[in-house]
Protein backbone atom coordinates (compact mmCIF):
# COMPACT_ATOMS: atom_id res chain seq x y z
CA UNK A 1 0.00 0.00 0.00
CA UNK A 2 0.70 3.32 -0.14
CA UNK A 3 2.27 5.51 3.05
CA UNK A 4 0.05 8.64 3.56
CA UNK A 5 0.68 11.33 5.88
CA UNK A 6 -2.31 13.05 6.88
CA UNK A 7 -1.96 16.61 8.61
CA UNK A 8 -4.94 19.33 9.99
CA UNK A 9 -2.91 22.22 11.21
CA UNK A 10 -5.28 24.60 13.05
CA UNK A 11 -4.12 27.80 14.69
CA UNK A 12 -2.47 26.41 18.20
CA UNK A 13 -2.41 22.39 17.31
CA UNK A 14 -1.23 19.77 15.00
CA UNK A 15 -3.24 16.67 14.08
CA UNK A 16 -1.91 13.66 11.86
CA UNK A 17 -2.85 10.41 11.12
CA UNK A 18 -0.16 8.07 9.07
CA UNK A 19 -2.33 5.54 6.94
CA UNK A 20 -1.35 2.68 4.99
CA UNK A 21 -3.81 3.14 1.75
CA UNK A 22 -4.76 -0.58 -0.33
CA UNK A 23 -6.54 -0.08 -3.47
CA UNK A 24 -8.99 -1.66 -5.20
CA UNK A 25 -9.22 -3.55 -8.53
CA UNK A 26 -9.87 -0.63 -10.44
CA UNK A 27 -7.15 1.33 -8.80
CA UNK A 28 -9.21 3.40 -6.55
CA UNK A 29 -8.40 3.90 -2.75
CA UNK A 30 -10.23 1.51 -1.02
CA UNK A 31 -11.76 2.51 2.40
CA UNK A 32 -12.45 -1.21 3.79
CA UNK A 33 -8.84 -2.17 3.76
CA UNK A 34 -6.88 0.88 3.91
CA UNK A 35 -5.61 1.02 7.90
CA UNK A 36 -4.99 3.90 10.22
CA UNK A 37 -1.28 3.23 11.47
CA UNK A 38 -0.60 6.05 13.94
CA UNK A 39 -2.02 9.16 14.45
CA UNK A 40 -1.86 11.80 17.22
CA UNK A 41 -2.56 15.78 18.61
CA UNK A 42 0.06 17.95 18.95
CA UNK A 43 -2.28 20.75 21.11
CA UNK A 44 -1.25 24.40 22.81
CA UNK A 45 1.56 25.20 20.72
CA UNK A 46 3.31 27.78 21.89
CA UNK A 47 2.47 27.40 25.37
CA UNK A 48 1.80 24.22 27.83
CA UNK A 49 1.96 21.92 25.17
CA UNK A 50 0.81 18.33 25.26
CA UNK A 51 0.98 15.59 23.06
CA UNK A 52 -1.32 12.65 22.42
CA UNK A 53 -0.19 9.77 20.75
CA UNK A 54 -1.74 6.44 19.76
CA UNK A 55 -0.70 2.80 18.06
CA UNK A 56 -1.09 -0.17 18.11
CA UNK A 57 -4.17 0.36 20.61
CA UNK A 58 -1.35 2.27 22.81
CA UNK A 59 -1.51 5.45 23.71
CA UNK A 60 0.96 7.88 25.36
CA UNK A 61 0.30 11.56 26.41
CA UNK A 62 3.50 13.60 27.00
CA UNK A 63 4.28 17.50 28.27
CA UNK A 64 6.34 19.65 26.71
CA UNK A 65 7.51 22.78 25.38
CA UNK A 66 6.21 22.79 21.61
CA UNK A 67 6.89 26.45 20.72
CA UNK A 68 6.01 25.92 16.70
CA UNK A 69 4.05 23.59 14.36
CA UNK A 70 7.61 22.88 12.71
CA UNK A 71 8.51 21.34 16.52
CA UNK A 72 5.23 19.83 16.82
CA UNK A 73 5.61 18.33 13.31
CA UNK A 74 9.39 16.88 14.52
CA UNK A 75 7.57 15.54 17.71
CA UNK A 76 5.47 13.36 16.08
CA UNK A 77 7.84 12.04 13.52
CA UNK A 78 10.46 11.08 16.60
CA UNK A 79 7.36 9.08 17.62
CA UNK A 80 6.47 7.62 14.73
CA UNK A 81 9.65 6.44 13.91
CA UNK A 82 11.05 5.85 17.64
CA UNK A 83 12.00 2.01 17.93
CA UNK A 84 9.17 1.27 20.56
CA UNK A 85 6.34 3.47 19.62
CA UNK A 86 7.30 3.55 15.42
CA UNK A 87 5.72 2.71 12.62
CA UNK A 88 8.22 3.52 9.88
CA UNK A 89 11.91 3.68 9.72
CA UNK A 90 12.38 6.98 8.97
CA UNK A 91 10.76 9.86 7.05
CA UNK A 92 11.41 8.33 3.78
CA UNK A 93 9.02 5.63 4.44
CA UNK A 94 5.74 8.18 3.67
CA UNK A 95 4.60 7.96 0.10
CA UNK A 96 2.75 11.25 0.36
CA UNK A 97 1.43 14.04 2.53
CA UNK A 98 -2.17 15.18 2.65
CA UNK A 99 -3.17 18.62 4.09
CA UNK A 100 -6.86 19.46 4.99
CA UNK A 101 -7.48 23.43 3.73
CA UNK A 102 -10.55 24.65 5.29
CA UNK A 103 -11.26 27.57 2.67
CA UNK A 104 -10.64 26.97 -1.28
CA UNK A 105 -12.73 29.54 -2.56
CA UNK A 106 -13.77 28.86 -5.59
CA UNK A 107 -10.54 27.71 -6.85
CA UNK A 108 -10.68 24.53 -6.15
CA UNK A 109 -13.55 21.83 -6.73
CA UNK A 110 -11.12 18.33 -5.87
CA UNK A 111 -7.71 17.65 -3.85
CA UNK A 112 -5.10 19.44 -5.56
CA UNK A 113 -1.36 18.96 -5.68
CA UNK A 114 0.22 21.82 -3.79
CA UNK A 115 2.59 23.98 -5.92
CA UNK A 116 3.19 27.52 -6.17
CA UNK A 117 -0.19 28.31 -7.61
CA UNK A 118 -2.25 26.13 -4.70
CA UNK A 119 -0.55 28.22 -1.99
CA UNK A 120 -0.98 31.38 -3.78
CA UNK A 121 -4.83 30.78 -4.11
CA UNK A 122 -4.80 29.57 -0.53
CA UNK A 123 -2.86 32.50 0.68
CA UNK A 124 -5.81 34.40 -1.64
CA UNK A 125 -8.45 33.56 0.27
CA UNK A 126 -7.50 33.66 3.73
CA UNK A 127 -9.44 36.61 3.87
CA UNK A 128 -12.39 34.09 3.70
CA UNK A 129 -11.32 31.65 6.76
CA UNK A 130 -8.83 34.37 8.30
CA UNK A 131 -9.01 31.59 11.40
CA UNK A 132 -8.20 28.64 9.54
CA UNK A 133 -6.48 29.27 6.16
CA UNK A 134 -3.10 30.58 7.62
CA UNK A 135 -2.59 27.77 10.00
CA UNK A 136 -3.50 25.55 7.14
CA UNK A 137 -0.92 27.30 4.74
CA UNK A 138 1.58 27.05 7.63
CA UNK A 139 1.48 23.23 8.25
CA UNK A 140 2.39 22.87 4.48
CA UNK A 141 5.41 24.93 4.19
CA UNK A 142 6.42 22.88 7.31
CA UNK A 143 5.83 19.62 5.83
CA UNK A 144 7.25 20.42 2.59
CA UNK A 145 10.43 21.43 4.55
CA UNK A 146 10.67 18.10 5.93
CA UNK A 147 9.03 16.17 3.78
CA UNK A 148 11.44 17.40 0.61
CA UNK A 149 10.84 14.40 -2.21
CA UNK A 150 6.86 13.32 -1.87
CA UNK A 151 3.74 14.86 -3.25
CA UNK A 152 1.67 17.07 -0.92
CA UNK A 153 -1.97 17.54 -1.78
CA UNK A 154 -4.44 19.62 -0.53
CA UNK A 155 -8.39 18.83 0.14
CA UNK A 156 -10.53 21.51 0.65
CA UNK A 157 -13.75 21.59 3.19
CA UNK A 158 -15.26 23.66 0.01
CA UNK A 159 -14.86 21.34 -2.94
CA UNK A 160 -17.12 19.21 -2.24
CA UNK A 161 -19.68 22.29 -2.87
CA UNK A 162 -18.54 23.19 -6.04
CA UNK A 163 -21.38 21.44 -7.80
CA UNK A 164 -24.17 23.77 -6.84
CA UNK A 165 -26.13 26.07 -9.10
CA UNK A 166 -25.88 29.19 -9.13
CA UNK A 167 -29.41 29.48 -7.93
CA UNK A 168 -27.90 28.32 -4.38
CA UNK A 169 -24.09 29.80 -3.74
CA UNK A 170 -25.60 33.29 -4.85
CA UNK A 171 -26.91 35.91 -2.16
CA UNK A 172 -28.97 38.62 -3.06
CA UNK A 173 -26.49 41.82 -3.27
CA UNK A 174 -25.31 44.18 -5.50
CA UNK A 175 -23.71 41.97 -8.33
CA UNK A 176 -20.71 44.54 -8.37
CA UNK A 177 -19.56 43.99 -4.62
CA UNK A 178 -20.20 40.50 -4.47
CA UNK A 179 -17.67 39.50 -7.58
CA UNK A 180 -15.10 42.02 -6.08
CA UNK A 181 -15.54 40.32 -2.79
CA UNK A 182 -15.56 36.28 -2.91
CA UNK A 183 -19.01 37.27 -1.38
CA UNK A 184 -21.35 33.71 -2.09
CA UNK A 185 -22.05 30.57 -0.38
CA UNK A 186 -19.00 28.07 -0.21
CA UNK A 187 -19.90 25.40 2.47
CA UNK A 188 -17.75 23.41 4.74
CA UNK A 189 -16.96 19.72 5.99
CA UNK A 190 -16.76 19.00 2.64
CA UNK A 191 -14.40 16.25 3.56
CA UNK A 192 -16.56 14.73 5.70
CA UNK A 193 -19.94 14.48 2.97
CA UNK A 194 -17.34 13.33 0.66
CA UNK A 195 -16.80 10.09 2.95
CA UNK A 196 -20.38 9.94 4.41
CA UNK A 197 -21.91 9.44 0.59
CA UNK A 198 -18.88 6.90 0.07
CA UNK A 199 -20.35 4.74 2.85
CA UNK A 200 -23.96 5.26 1.90
CA UNK A 201 -23.37 4.38 -1.71
CA UNK A 202 -21.40 1.10 -0.54
CA UNK A 203 -24.29 1.27 2.48
CA UNK A 204 -27.39 1.38 -0.24
CA UNK A 205 -26.11 -0.66 -3.18
CA UNK A 206 -26.32 1.98 -5.15
CA UNK A 207 -23.67 4.18 -7.44
CA UNK A 208 -23.04 7.47 -6.52
CA UNK A 209 -25.04 9.24 -9.68
CA UNK A 210 -28.67 7.47 -8.65
CA UNK A 211 -28.12 8.97 -4.75
CA UNK A 212 -30.72 11.70 -3.62
CA UNK A 213 -29.44 12.36 0.30
CA UNK A 214 -29.43 15.00 2.78
CA UNK A 215 -26.80 14.48 5.17
CA UNK A 216 -26.69 16.48 8.83
CA UNK A 217 -23.04 17.08 9.70
CA UNK A 218 -23.64 17.77 13.37
CA UNK A 219 -20.78 18.38 15.77
CA UNK A 220 -19.39 21.37 17.59
CA UNK A 221 -19.76 22.92 14.03
CA UNK A 222 -22.75 21.95 12.16
CA UNK A 223 -24.06 21.74 9.09
CA UNK A 224 -25.89 20.26 6.27
CA UNK A 225 -25.49 19.00 2.76
CA UNK A 226 -28.60 18.38 -0.07
CA UNK A 227 -27.20 15.50 -2.81
CA UNK A 228 -29.19 14.66 -5.87
CA UNK A 229 -27.69 12.64 -8.05
CA UNK A 230 -24.82 12.36 -6.03
CA UNK A 231 -23.85 16.18 -6.32
CA UNK A 232 -24.19 18.53 -3.66
CA UNK A 233 -26.90 21.15 -4.83
CA UNK A 234 -26.95 22.72 -1.09
CA UNK A 235 -25.83 23.51 1.88
CA UNK A 236 -26.49 25.18 4.74
CA UNK A 237 -23.10 27.30 5.47
CA UNK A 238 -22.35 30.29 3.53
CA UNK A 239 -19.33 32.44 2.58
CA UNK A 240 -18.28 31.47 6.20
CA UNK A 241 -19.13 28.95 8.73
CA UNK A 242 -21.73 31.19 10.30
CA UNK A 243 -24.64 30.59 8.50
CA UNK A 244 -27.25 27.67 8.45
CA UNK A 245 -27.51 26.06 12.22
CA UNK A 246 -27.01 26.58 15.18
CA UNK A 247 -24.14 25.36 16.84
CA UNK A 248 -21.45 24.93 19.94
CA UNK A 249 -20.92 28.59 19.60
CA UNK A 250 -21.89 30.06 16.34
CA UNK A 251 -25.22 31.41 15.81
CA UNK A 252 -26.24 30.03 12.27
CA UNK A 253 -28.78 32.29 10.37
CA UNK A 254 -29.80 35.73 11.89
CA UNK A 255 -31.12 38.67 10.26
CA UNK A 256 -28.15 40.62 8.92
CA UNK A 257 -30.21 43.83 10.27
CA UNK A 258 -29.18 42.57 14.20
CA UNK A 259 -25.72 43.67 12.87
CA UNK A 260 -26.55 47.02 12.22
CA UNK A 261 -28.40 47.31 15.11
CA UNK A 262 -25.91 46.02 17.93
CA UNK A 263 -23.33 48.53 15.95
CA UNK A 264 -25.70 51.39 16.30
CA UNK A 265 -27.12 50.89 19.99
CA UNK A 266 -24.30 48.21 21.83
CA UNK A 267 -21.27 49.99 20.17
CA UNK A 268 -19.63 47.05 18.87
CA UNK A 269 -17.19 46.89 16.38
CA UNK A 270 -16.82 44.33 13.85
CA UNK A 271 -14.31 42.56 15.63
CA UNK A 272 -16.87 42.06 18.66
CA UNK A 273 -19.07 41.43 16.93
CA UNK A 274 -17.68 38.16 15.03
CA UNK A 275 -16.33 36.87 18.64
CA UNK A 276 -20.14 37.57 19.74
CA UNK A 277 -21.55 35.40 16.49
CA UNK A 278 -18.33 33.14 16.44
CA UNK A 279 -17.90 32.48 20.25
CA UNK A 280 -20.22 33.54 22.51
CA UNK A 281 -23.59 32.85 20.49
CA UNK A 282 -24.98 29.35 19.34
CA UNK A 283 -25.68 26.84 22.76
CA UNK A 284 -23.82 28.88 24.89
CA UNK A 285 -25.62 31.84 24.09
CA UNK A 286 -29.01 30.25 24.58
CA UNK A 287 -27.93 28.21 28.10
CA UNK A 288 -24.93 29.48 29.14
CA UNK A 289 -22.93 25.91 27.20
CA UNK A 290 -21.88 24.75 23.90
CA UNK A 291 -21.59 20.78 24.59
CA UNK A 292 -24.76 19.42 23.55
CA UNK A 293 -24.32 16.32 26.30
CA UNK A 294 -24.54 19.13 29.20
CA UNK A 295 -27.14 20.59 27.53
CA UNK A 296 -29.20 17.42 27.41
CA UNK A 297 -28.48 16.47 30.66
CA UNK A 298 -29.78 19.74 31.84
CA UNK A 299 -33.02 19.93 29.97
CA UNK A 300 -33.89 16.59 30.96
CA UNK A 301 -33.47 17.94 34.41
CA UNK A 302 -36.21 20.77 33.62
CA UNK A 303 -33.33 23.52 33.41
CA UNK A 304 -35.38 25.89 31.20
CA UNK A 305 -32.99 27.57 28.77
CA UNK A 306 -31.48 24.64 28.26
CA UNK A 307 -34.88 23.46 26.76
CA UNK A 308 -35.00 25.94 24.92
CA UNK A 309 -31.83 26.02 23.52
CA UNK A 310 -32.06 22.37 22.63
CA UNK A 311 -35.30 23.07 21.12
CA UNK A 312 -34.32 26.14 18.75
CA UNK A 313 -30.84 23.58 17.74
CA UNK A 314 -33.81 20.94 16.57
CA UNK A 315 -35.91 23.63 14.72
CA UNK A 316 -33.16 24.90 13.23
CA UNK A 317 -32.23 21.53 11.13
CA UNK A 318 -35.87 20.87 10.50
CA UNK A 319 -36.11 23.76 8.84
CA UNK A 320 -33.25 22.55 6.62
CA UNK A 321 -34.44 19.19 6.27
CA UNK A 322 -37.85 20.48 4.72
CA UNK A 323 -36.46 22.74 2.48
CA UNK A 324 -33.96 19.88 1.09
CA UNK A 325 -37.10 17.85 0.69
CA UNK A 326 -38.48 19.95 -1.41
CA UNK A 327 -35.67 20.35 -3.18
CA UNK A 328 -35.10 16.85 -4.30
CA UNK A 329 -39.16 16.79 -4.80
CA UNK A 330 -39.65 14.41 -2.42
CA UNK A 331 -37.35 11.87 -3.50
CA UNK A 332 -34.99 11.11 -0.54
CA UNK A 333 -33.21 7.66 -0.82
CA UNK A 334 -31.69 8.24 2.69
CA UNK A 335 -30.82 11.09 5.69
CA UNK A 336 -27.62 10.39 7.21
CA UNK A 337 -26.34 11.53 10.53
CA UNK A 338 -22.78 12.37 11.32
CA UNK A 339 -20.62 14.23 13.75
CA UNK A 340 -20.42 14.17 17.38
CA UNK A 341 -23.52 14.88 17.98
CA UNK A 342 -25.44 13.38 14.98
CA UNK A 343 -23.26 9.97 15.70
CA UNK A 344 -24.10 9.90 19.68
CA UNK A 345 -27.46 11.43 20.32
CA UNK A 346 -30.37 9.33 19.60
CA UNK A 347 -32.03 11.87 21.42
CA UNK A 348 -31.55 14.27 18.64
CA UNK A 349 -32.03 12.32 15.85
CA UNK A 350 -35.03 10.97 17.43
CA UNK A 351 -36.76 14.54 17.45
CA UNK A 352 -35.34 15.89 14.24
CA UNK A 353 -37.20 13.01 12.33
CA UNK A 354 -39.99 13.07 14.64
CA UNK A 355 -43.68 12.84 12.72
CA UNK A 356 -42.23 12.70 9.59
CA UNK A 357 -44.32 9.57 8.65
CA UNK A 358 -46.36 10.80 5.91
CA UNK A 359 -42.66 12.27 4.13
CA UNK A 360 -41.44 8.31 4.40
CA UNK A 361 -39.30 9.32 7.21
CA UNK A 362 -39.99 7.38 10.44
CA UNK A 363 -37.58 6.08 12.75
CA UNK A 364 -36.89 2.51 14.56
CA UNK A 365 -36.58 3.79 18.33
CA UNK A 366 -35.13 0.24 19.41
CA UNK A 367 -32.48 0.54 16.11
CA UNK A 368 -31.56 4.72 16.99
CA UNK A 369 -30.80 3.47 20.73
CA UNK A 370 -28.04 1.27 19.65
CA UNK A 371 -24.21 1.89 18.79
CA UNK A 372 -22.40 -0.14 15.71
CA UNK A 373 -19.25 0.50 17.35
CA UNK A 374 -17.53 2.40 14.46
CA UNK A 375 -20.29 1.13 11.33
CA UNK A 376 -22.47 2.69 9.74
CA UNK A 377 -26.40 1.27 10.83
CA UNK A 378 -29.92 1.99 9.43
CA UNK A 379 -31.99 3.70 11.99
CA UNK A 380 -35.39 3.93 10.31
CA UNK A 381 -38.28 1.27 10.44
CA UNK A 382 -38.25 -1.70 7.57
CA UNK A 383 -41.21 -0.06 5.91
CA UNK A 384 -40.19 3.54 5.84
CA UNK A 385 -39.41 4.77 2.04
CA UNK A 386 -36.58 6.58 3.51
CA UNK A 387 -33.60 5.09 5.16
CA UNK A 388 -32.05 7.20 7.82
CA UNK A 389 -28.64 5.86 8.49
CA UNK A 390 -26.09 6.89 10.94
CA UNK A 391 -22.43 7.24 9.49
CA UNK A 392 -19.47 7.53 12.19
CA UNK A 393 -17.04 10.12 11.67
CA UNK A 394 -13.41 9.44 10.15
CA UNK A 395 -12.26 13.28 10.77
Amino acid sequence: GVRALVLNAGSSSLKYGLFDIAFDDDGDPCQETSELLASGLVENIGSGSRHKYTSRGHTITQEMPVPDHKAGLQEAIALLTKQNTGIIEDVNNIDVVGHRVVHGGAHFSKATIVDGNVIEAIQDTSKLAPLHNPPNLLGITVAQGVFQNVPHVAVFDTAFHQTMPPESYTYAIPKEVAQAHGIRKYGFHGSSYTYVLDVLCKYLGKQKGEINAIICHLGNGASMACVQKGRCVDTSMGMTPLEGLVMGTRAGDLDAGVLTHLSEYAAMSPKEMDAFLNKQSGLQGLCGNSDMRTVQEMAQAGHADSCLAEAVFVQRIRKYLGAYIVKLGGNVDAIAFTGGIGENSSHIRELVCADLGPLGIQLDTAKNGLSCGGQAWRISTHMARTKVVVVPAKE
